[in-house]
This record gives structure tokens, C-alpha cells and sequence, in this order.
């Protein structure tokens, strides 16, 4: 008899049809990454139930639904620990799921924490600071030029022109920008010029690797040199991306930074980690993403797949085979 395999999702139509904007609903998912899922792991022999958002997850739970396994990519729409509400009533009916628990997935989504987390363990990561308040500004004693953005956003959400700053002055308006726009704290980082990459980190603890390193270029045609918003969504104008290949010296110091903050912040089964090199070319921790995008064309878990010739397919399995063996000892 085969497994059974629920996914749970947010969907973003749904929510643009109860009046989101298109940048509220940006982590949420769209049709074909649902499809790609279903297909991907009906293929792979399970039995698949889409189940949908936490709204839906709650009824189906009320009526005494089970499954051996939830997919689980619902990024949430309200709350500091929108992530965390899913696993969170999963873990209350005792129902198994992918990807990273609910403390995690809170403390990651607010980078900031996850950041103070890996300098008491001594892993490389810019300078920065948080502030609530303009006023907080004035204890600002970072290095220029400096990088801004909500602490609690992803998907590049509140990252744009205004992002990269040179001075006091438009260091007060991007955080005002923050405070008043997304109602939440800035997180002010040192601007490292080296080169960018994306990595992709599959597995649990010790079992845990490296599934690709993706360097993200930015063309001269965008407005901005930096993974932006705009960047992100217009990816086929903006953006190259390039798999990290014979540099062997830079591949071992990126791995191993990845790895040792993967398992520092206890994620699980895959995700992905941001990476920039500083003046000295020596990688430092951006952010972490536990529940990363699954979109088989525009994500780039997907993408760095597809140009290392790993089927979009393989990536499904090796994520719900890692949380089968962490579940039960056995895929």
C-alpha cells in the first residue's frame, strides 16, 4: 500500500482574489508549482491529497483526515510567525511533515535572530544592526555603504532602489520606508561588493549536503546591482545565473559555511542559503530560506537543478525521502 502524501499550500490567486496586492502574495505559490508537486510525487508512487491553505488544513483535520506525510509549503499571509502555523497545528495532531519546525521556521524568517545565532557560533556574517525606530538610527556605527531591508520578509520583498544606501540621510529614508510600508523592523547590514550565490542545501544534520551552488549575476540592464524585487520577478531580463564550477578552493569554503549554518539553526530536509563574498572573496552567511520556492521554472532550487541535469523530480524526492527518514529512519 502506498504512502499518503498531503500538500499544503498557500495559493496565490486566491488570496490576490480577496484583495492582496501582487507584492503581498509574493511567497505565495502559483498553480504550476502545486502541479509540479502532485505530478512529481504521484510519479514517484505516493498517494497525493492536495489539501490546500491552513484554513482548509483545519477542516480537514476536524473531520479526522490523516496522512503518513504533509508537503508542506505554505508560507503564510498574516503574523511574525506566519510560517510556523502550518507545522505548528500539524505538530498538535501529531501528523509529520517536510521541511523545518515551527521554532525554526519563526526565528529564521526574522533574519536578524538567525543572524546572532551563527556569530555566537562564529560563522561569517556582515555587520549589522535592527532598529525599530528612527531615532535609533544615531546608534548606527557601521561601515558605508550599507544595505537595508525588512527583517521579517522574503521573496526579495522590500528590497529596491532605495535598498543600498551611502549616507545618514537615505539611511532614514529606507528605514522610515520599512517602518511605515511593512510595519516591521529594518535590518541594517555592511554592503559586501563581492560576488553573490544561492545554494541548496538538502538533508538533516549530519546527512546534510550540498545539492548545488548557483552564483547570481546581475545584468547591466538593471536598475539595480543587487538581487532586488524586481530583480527576482524579471529574472529573465535581469538576471543570469551560473553554476559554481572549477573553483575548487571557493566551492569548499562556500559548502562548508552552508552546511555549518544549516545545521547550526537545526533546518531540515532542503532549503537555501544566500551567500555574498566580502572585499577578500571569503564567503559570508546572507540569510537562510527553510521553505523554499518550488516553482519548477522561475524558482531556484529548480533552477540550479535543471542546469546541473537534475530533473525537477529528483529534487521532489530527495526533500520527502530526507523527511520520511527522519520521520521513520527509512524513505
Amino acid at each position: 500500500m502506498s504512502k499518503k502524501i498531503g500538500i499544503t499550500y498557500d495559493l496565490r490567486e486566491e488570496y490576490i482574489k480577496l484583495g492582496y496586492t501582487k507584492e503581498e502574495t509574493a511567497e505565495c505559490d502559483k498553480i504550476e508549482t502545486i502541479d509540479g508537486i502532485y505530478n512529481s510525487l504521484t510519479e514517484l508512487g505516493y498517494t497525493v491529497v492536495r489539501i490546500g491553505n491552513i484554513f482548509e488544513l483545519t477542516k480537514r483535520l476536524a473531520k479526522g483526515e490523516k496522512w503518513d506525510l504533509v508537503f508542506n509549503i505554505c508560507e503564510g499571509i498574516r503574523g511574525a510567525a506566519r510560517e510556523s502555523q502550518v507545522p505548528a497545528l500539524l505538530d498538535a495532531y501529531g501528523i509529520p511533515y517536510t521541511f523545518s519546525d515551527p521554532a525554526v521556521l519563526a526565528f529564521t524568517l526574522h533574519k536578524n535572530v538567525a543572524k546572532h545565532i551563527l556569530q555566537e557560533k562564529s560563522i561569517k556574517t556582515p555587520k549589522f544592526n535592527i532598529v525599530k525606530s528612527l531615532s535609533e538610527i544615531e546608534n548606527i556605527h557601521l561601515s558605508y555603504p550599507l544595505f537595508v531591508k525588512p527583517d521579517a520578509e522574503g521573496t526579495s520583498k522590500g528590497i529596491d532602489n532605495l535598498s543600498k544606501v551611502k549616507d545618514k540621510e537615505e539611511l532614514k529614508v529606507k528605514v522610515d520606508q520599512i517602518i511605515n510600508i511593512y510595519g516591521q523592523d529594518a535590518l541594517i547590514e555592511e554592503f559586501l561588493p563581492g560576488r553573490e550565490f544561492t545554494v541548496g542545501v538538502i538533508g538533516n544534520s549530519q546527512n546534510s549536503r550540498v545539492f548545488e551552488i548557483m552564483e547570481v549575476i546581475i545584468n547591466k540592464n538593471s536598475k539595480h546591482d543587487f538581487y532586488s524585487y524586481e530583480n527576482k520577478e524579471r529574472y529573465q531580463e535581469f538576471v543570469q545565473y551560473r553554476l559554481l564550477k572549477d573553483e575548487p578552493d571557493l566551492i569548499r569554503k562556500v559548502s562548508d559555511l552552508c552546511l555549518n549554518a544549516w545545521n547550526a539553526l537545526q533546518c531540515r530536509d532542503g532549503g537555501r542559503i544566500d551567500v555574498k563574498l566580502d572585499s577578500e572573496n571569503n564567503p559570508s552567511f546572507i540569510e537562510v530560506n527553510p521553505l523554499a520556492g518550488l516553482n519548477p521554472l522561475s524558482s531556484d532550487l529548480p533552477i540550479m537543478g535543471r542546469l546541473a541535469g537534475i530533473p525537477y523530480k529528483k529534487l521532489i524526492q530527495d526533500i520527502v525521502e530526507s523527511a520520511f527518514v527522519r520521520v521513520y529512519g527509512k524513505s
